[in-house]
């Protein structure tokens, strides 16, 4: 290719073409980018409608967690015999369910019982119906029997304490699994837990009484 003379009499080399890739950029790139941006504003769009619903859902219906209490707790034996705790211990709780629009499906209640964090006893209730709006269940569990429970030295020393005094700490977890309504609508599954820490005197040393406890539902 020739050299051109420019206007003020200078010369230039041969023009270079630019590259391919400049001259005719690739159109599968351009595709790529079309479609991430399509997607990306389809899922926004999904995430912004989901949270509005969720805000409309929330102000109609004001879901509430339910209420547990543990109204009445009998122990009738609670002892310690070289690692094997003999136990009799019966509750009496309620599930209140304190929504106006929403009503509980009670699929299945485990009841799990612990002494310093180690578990000597579970029940299970099943099916226990409809908890319909602003009612309250009344339920029942009986833990009986003999477990092996391995405590420390300090363990130990706190029972005997607790012995004595004739009140010992026990733990209570509920593991629901429920559904809720809303009209002819039902969810999944929630799996909510419940944690009742409670004082329960023993009848055959003073016959105290029990105090009705507030058990605390985490969702």
């Amino acid at each position: 290719m020739a050299d051109k003379k420019g206007l003020n009499g200078a010369y230039y080399g041969p023009s270079i073409p630019p590259p391919a890739s400049q001259r005719n950029p690739p159109r599968g790139r351009g595709c790529c980018r079309c479609l991430l941006s399509l997607f990306c504003t389809i899922f926004i769009a999904i995430v912004v409608l989901a949270g509005i619903a969720a805000l409309v859902f929330w102000i109609v219906v004001r879901p509430t967690p339910m209420k547990v209490h543990v109204t009445d707790a009998k122990l009738t034996q609670f002892n310690l015999t070289d690692s094997t705790l003999h136990y009799n211990l019966a509750l009496n709780f309620t599930i209140r369910n304190p929504n106006r629009k929403l009503g509980i499906y009670q699929d299945r209640i485990e009841g799990r019982a612990y002494y310093e964090d180690a578990r000597f006893d579970s029940e299970v209730l099943h099916d226990l119906g409809l908890l319909k709006k602003k009612t309250t269940n009344e339920l029942s569990m009986v833990f009986k029997g003999q477990q092996m429970v391995l405590l420390d030295a300090e363990e130990i020393a706190e029972f005997n304490q607790q012995k004595t005094a004739g009140v010992f700490d026990i733990d209570v977890k509920f593991y629901l699994r429920i559904r809720w309504r809303l009209g002819d609508f039902i969810t999944g599954d929630f799996k909510p837990k419940v944690k009742c820490d409670l004082n329960v005197p023993l009848t055959t040393i003073n016959g105290g009484t029990f105090q009705r406890t507030k058990c605390d539902v985490d969702f």
